[in-house]
């Protein structure tokens, strides 16, 4: 059975989940983050990629950017429980 490893980043109305073993680093959700909430983070996935980390999970504004440029699938934004 494969598990993947999921860091979620609970803000206000958003979740933003990084599969961390998905992602190869190449910058474009922390690029694209209008808020630049996404940070590289310090600590490596399985494969030697540092995936990004969510500074402010509260500032997220659901937009999905991050989501819909990553070309792993390795973020993906969900509703969270506050409003």
């Amino acid at each position: 059975m494969l598990t993947l490893a999921v860091n979620e980043y609970a803000g206000a109305r958003f979740v933003v989940n990084v599969i961390r073993d998905r992602c190869k680093e190449c910058e474009l959700c922390i690029t694209i983050c209008p808020v630049k909430i996404l940070v590289k983070g310090q600590d490596a996935n399985r494969f030697g990629y540092r995936p990004p980390v969510v500074t402010e999970p509260d500032k997220c504004i659901g937009c999905r950017l991050c989501e819909y440029v990553c070309p792993e699938f390795a973020i993906y934004v969900t509703k969270g429980g506050r409003s």
